[in-house]
């Protein structure tokens, strides 16, 4: 047996299946025309943001990272909770834009940006956070051809990294951004180039669970910044993107981030700041942490077999639409998600099976060797965490299956 990871608060009972929002899982599924469907709960999503900003220092701007969840109806209503928006790709661009949100807002990070997503992001006037010397040479060039002022941060690749994070975005050679002791006369070059200069984005890491660890490098990046403008020698830095980290229960074991601790530390570093940081725009960039526990993904089963004295749920859902969850998407050694029978949901777990998508490969798994409810064919699975690097991380077109139907209520 193979324990399976927590279900996150807010979700419960009603009439013997799992409710979201108040209505059951078959009414929700008979909404959306089938299965298999992610459903993200606005509810979900208020009361995380609510929470971190009781928790934060009121000072600390929230920014919503898009790539967590870019479907339009999540970005519109995400767009009347954070305060900014990060972006990776032109792509993304064109989706923020479509869903209305001021691209005065939006900042633009990830390397090997070309020149079209660099010219689309000058003229709707988007913050470049620059990966490297060559394209923020590329966005000056193209500012200049177009008559407009870019607005320019860099990227920062920093000497150290986010302990314990699931992703480690900084320390050591690295794609992204720019060795931290070349960001200094680099952008004093910008600056001289005409550039509008916005500062700075420090990114080391993701999906962290312990707070002493996110507090301490919360430290490290202020130290960092703080050395880099004085540097620089243009007084105080306008804005300082610190990154984000916070990470969200997945596993059996894992306990959720004590978001007081973090923010009381932060709160005190932020009582202390220097010259160069005094009236600095200060913010977060967070995905999963808003929107991940926001999301189910309901399949239906479609098979029941034994093998070997083993059984196996086959549903009509998979890796196609959930990679993160069947453990092929940058998992190690794979732990089972937040799975539970939303039919049965609350019943007691009194077998061992194994739930499975339809695709033709044995990396198609949801949940290995659970203990659940007895399942027949007809009931629904959920799968949790579904909110984040779910549908828009999957290889939908895979065996030509398509896309999940999604949901917001």
């Amino acid at each position: 047996m193979k324990p399976l990871g927590p279900i996150p608060d807010g979700y419960a009972a009603k009439d013997g299946q799992l409710a979201i929002g108040g209505r059951t899982a078959r009414e929700l599924v008979a909404e959306a025309g089938g299965t298999p469907l992610f459903v993200y709960s606005r509810r979900h999503m208020d009361d995380r943001m609510a929470d971190l900003r009781a928790a934060m220092p009121d000072r600390l701007a929230i920014h919503y990272a898009v790539k967590a969840n870019a479907w339009r109806p999540v970005l519109e209503h995400m767009a009347g909770l954070a305060d900014g928006f990060d972006i990776a790709s032109g792509g993304e661009l064109a989706l923020v834009t479509e869903a209305g949100i001021d691209p005065a807002l939006v900042s633009f990070a990830g390397p090997g940006k070309r020149d079209r997503e660099l010219e689309a992001a000058i003229e709707a006037g988007v913050t470049l956070n620059c990966e490297s010397e060559n394209e923020a040479r590329r966005a000056l060039s193209i500012g200049e051809r177009l008559g407009r002022q870019p607005r320019i941060a860099i990227r920062v690749n920093p000497d150290f990294e986010l302990r314990g994070s699931g992703m480690k975005m900084g320390g050591g050679a690295k794609p992204f951004g720019i060795d931290a002791e070349r960001v200094p006369a680099l952008a004093r070059a910008m600056i001289a180039a005409g550039a509008d200069w916005r500062g700075l984005q420090i990114f080391t890491g993701s999906q962290a669970l312990d707070a002493e660890a996110i507090a301490e490098t919360q430290g490290n990046v202020l130290d960092l910044a703080d050395r880099l403008a004085r540097a620089i020698g243009q007084g105080t830095l306008p804005r300082l993107n610190m990154g984000g980290g916070l990470g969200i229960p997945y596993f059996a074991g894992d306990t959720p981030v004590d978001l007081a601790l973090v923010g009381k530390r932060l709160a005190e570093r932020f009582a202390a700041l220097p010259d160069t940081l005094a009236g600095t725009q200060l913010c977060i960039e967070l995905g999963r942490y808003l929107v991940g526990e926001a999301g189910v993904y309901l399949c239906e089963i479609v098979d029941r077999k034994d093998s070997h004295g083993e059984t196996y749920l086959v549903t009509d859902g998979g890796l196609h639409h959930q990679l993160a969850a069947s453990g092929n998407f940058g998992t190690v050694v794979r732990r089972n998600y937040p799975v539970a029978i939303a039919t049965r949901f609350g019943e007691e777990a009194n077998e061992e099976a194994n739930v499975v998508g339809c695709l033709c490969t044995p990396l198609d798994r949801l949940a290995d060797k659970a203990m659940l409810p007895r399942a027949e064919v007809g009931d629904l699975v959920a799968v949790f965490c579904a909110g984040a690097y779910g549908a828009s991380a999957s290889p939908a077109s895979f065996l030509g299956q398509g896309p999940a139907r999604e949901l917001l209520i």
